[in-house]
């Protein structure tokens, strides 16, 4: 057994963090888990929010029981639209009209990358990373089969992901369209976006960057740093629920352009002409194919009144604290046990997790689940802590760190 002397001055530590957080007022808007005692999986599905019973509730008896078909015309139509512009908004950095909220996240990959793929045939070559998530990798190849183009694939460093380097070295006149994460879904690595943009761009080639591990934890400015196309889901830190529909973001000069492969009828130039041929509509609703799912964007509206109440910058000040205890908690009850520190030391170069590998953590994550620690395992042997900022104090942090370094001695007892 290690030793339990760090075990009380790292609460402490916590429990100082936790009264100094301009944030902590937050804590309470989220609902309770009963059995939980630290959820640290935020970065895969965000906790709901307290009062989502009775808006859900108030949405069935007024929005749908009363107004019926007409909330379509005095809401609905629109609500695509003006929640994307609200994400762009409050998480993006994005101008209004770039934003659009449908489908999941795969299929709107597949219609951005699908139609950078096409945008222009002398370029023959996609680039992405062998270890991007397997959505990405997948998409990437059945695209490249589908236009003919070759996928050139990057090697980075597992823990620090990829770089400006990386992208220049891979990138040439032949370039379509290079497709990487912000934020690495296991190291939680983050990558240089306005670097590996600008590096794109060098090159002649489209951007895209996927967003699902970096909307609502950490800023950044898609306009200003010129990113042509991305995608991001709801679910985790924008705490949309389980399901809920993904982003994407085209900018102003790319719309009418591109041509998305999905024709249906709501990217329509006049969604109810019926006409006898497709015309897409020349701004951001060309991104949309069939009816939005209205009732599964509800959610997330609250998260982004937090997320604005508490500014993108907050949020992040909060995220790279949680993160940097965590890592100092590693440091004194996990790295004794030779676990692996799998994330960057540097807060700068991460998103909001932490990644630690063992190889009993397979069977401690069982462990951990069963007595109300919820982490997040990934394979082969890894263990991400999800610290979603708005939802997680720094004493749930430490609480959970160490429950994993006593399942882990459990296991070896």
């Amino acid at each position: 057994m290690t030793d339990r002397s760090s075990d009380a001055a790292l609460l402490d530590a916590a429990r100082a963090l936790d009264a100094a957080d301009p944030l902590a007022a937050h804590l309470d808007a989220f609902a309770e888990a009963p059995g939980v005692t630290a959820y640290l999986d935020g970065n895969s599905l965000g906790r709901p929010l307290r009062d989502m019973p009775e808006k859900l509730a108030a949405f069935v008896r007024e929005d749908w029981g009363t107004r019926l078909i007409r909330s379509w015309d005095e809401q609905w139509m629109a609500l695509p639209m003006r929640l994307g512009d609200r994400i762009g908004e409050v998480a993006l950095g994005a101008a209004p009209g770039q934003t659009v909220v449908a489908d999941s996240t795969s299929v709107l990959i597949y219609k951005l990358m699908r139609a950078a793929a096409a945008a222009d045939p002398a370029r023959t070559e996609l680039v992405i990373e062998t270890g991007n998530f397997p959505t990405d990798r997948f998409l990437a190849e059945g695209v490249a089969a589908e236009t003919g183009l070759t996928i050139r694939w990057l090697e980075p460093d597992p823990v620090h992901g990829v770089t400006v380097d990386d992208v220049t070295a891979a990138v040439s006149d032949r370039t379509a369209l290079v497709s990487l994460s912000h934020v690495d879904y296991r190291s939680g690595a983050l990558a240089d976006m306005p670097g590996i943009t600008a590096a794109a761009h060098e090159a002649g080639a489209l951007m895209m960057w996927d967003l699902c591990h970096s909307a609502g934890v950490v800023p950044m400015q898609l306009d200003a740093w010129g990113v042509d196309l991305a995608v991001g889901c709801t679910y985790k830190y924008l705490n949309g629920g389980p399901g809920s529909p993904a982003f994407a973001y085209l900018r102003h000069g790319l719309q009418g352009v591109l041509r998305q492969p999905i024709q249906g009828w709501w990217s329509a130039e006049d969604i109810f002409a019926m006409g006898p041929e497709y015309v897409p509509s020349g701004d951001i609703r060309q991104l949309l194919s069939g009816t939005p799912p209205v009732t599964s964007m509800l959610a997330m509206q609250g998260m982004l009144d937090l997320i604005e109440q508490s500014t993108i910058a907050g949020v992040r000040a909060k995220s790279q604290s949680l993160t940097d205890l965590a890592v100092r908690a590693y440091d004194e009850v996990l790295a004794p046990l030779g676990v692996r520190l799998l994330s960057p030391r540097d807060s700068a170069r991460r998103g909001g997790h932490v990644t630690i590998g063992h190889p009993d953590f397979r069977d401690v994550t069982r462990r951990l689940w069963a007595d109300g620690i919820i982490p997040d395992f990934r394979f082969p042997d890894g263990i991400r802590l999800g610290l979603s900022p708005l939802s997680t104090s720094h004493v749930e942090t430490i609480t959970g760190v160490l429950a994993v370094r006593d399942a882990l001695e459990s296991d070896d007892d």
